[in-house]
């Protein structure tokens, strides 16, 4: 049984922790309130980007002169997954759920004999698939120094994406992330980006484009992938915040109720202690 200093040493220990958790709850809600608006105000212009170019993509699609991003390589031996996670921990659940899926995907393609490839954004994601898939890396963006996730940074990466897939090193990319959608709340997904997959298809139809098809799509499709990659960088950092939040309140409230159970088990060894220290008087007095 502990020692009476050693519970009072226990309980100022999870008070200390309780006290770093909710600094930590409240900093995480503070960025949660400026990643959730980035998020937000980035949805319309990716769904109107989407809009435009698969309507565009509509029209080219089986056209000879239909760039390789959009038709693809005309097969789907090798894949590319980019698996984008946080660079910090201490978020619940949220590196684990994209991870579990990223993983579950590659072992599938693997078992139909495909070749699987892997580019890791954030260092958490990195770590947890090092130990079974690692031998499948074949590159790493690190994010630590970013403080603040900007279009700049999705670029970089979709022209490394689109530099492998010019050199013929793949033929599908898939992009794994969580999707925002509250605190408490974050949609493993998983989108394909090359070959590019649009929705819309009446766009098209409204316009008519100078120059063609074809000749726009060369442009606009690699700032589509771009798109792609930034939107999901900001839906991470996003839900990032969310799970982070409602991990250092679930561990708040966790280190108040053990300081409770410890306090009551203080108090009754405490209690017990002077009980026996008075019976000990008493019966020296009694035997005197």
């Amino acid at each position: 049984m502990p020692s009476l200093k050693d519970l009072k040493n226990r309980i100022g220990s999870v008070k200390n922790t309780r006290k770093i958790t909710k600094a930590m709850q409240m900093v995480a809600a503070a960025k949660l309130r400026r990643a959730q608006e980035a998020a937000e105000a980035a949805r319309p212009y990716a769904l109107g980007m989407n809009a435009v170019i698969g309507g565009l993509a509509s029209a080219a699609a089986g056209s000879p002169a239909a760039p390789r991003l959009l038709a693809g390589t005309g097969a789907d031996k090798v894949h590319l997954l980019v698996v984008m996670t946080s660079e910090r921990g201490l978020c619940g659940g949220f590196n684990s759920s994209i991870v579990r899926m990223a993983r579950a995907k590659a072992n599938a393609l693997l078992a139909e004999g495909k070749t699987v490839k892997i580019l890791t954004v954030g260092k958490k994601g990195r770590e947890q698939l090092k130990r079974d898939l690692g031998q499948l890396f074949i590159g790493h963006v690190d994010l630590g120094e970013v403080r603040r996730i900007g279009y700049a940074n999705a670029q970089g990466i979709a022209a490394d994406i689109i530099a492998r897939f010019n050199a013929s090193e793949f033929d599908v990319a898939t992009i794994f992330y969580n999707r925002f959608q509250s605190v408490i709340s974050q949609v493993p997904t998983a989108q394909q980006v090359i070959p590019a997959a649009f929705e819309g298809g009446a766009t098209s139809s409204l316009y008519d484009y100078e120059p063609s098809e074809e000749a726009i799509l060369a442009d606009l499709l690699p700032r589509g992938v771009a798109t792609q990659l930034f939107t999901a960088l900001l839906e991470n950092a996003a839900s990032e915040q969310g799970a982070r939040m409602s991990a250092m309140d679930n561990a708040t409230r966790n280190a108040g109720d053990m300081i409770n159970r410890l306090t009551i088990q203080y108090n009754r060894s405490r209690q017990a202690a002077i009980t026996k220290e008075l019976i000990e008087i008493i019966s020296g007095a009694e035997a005197l």
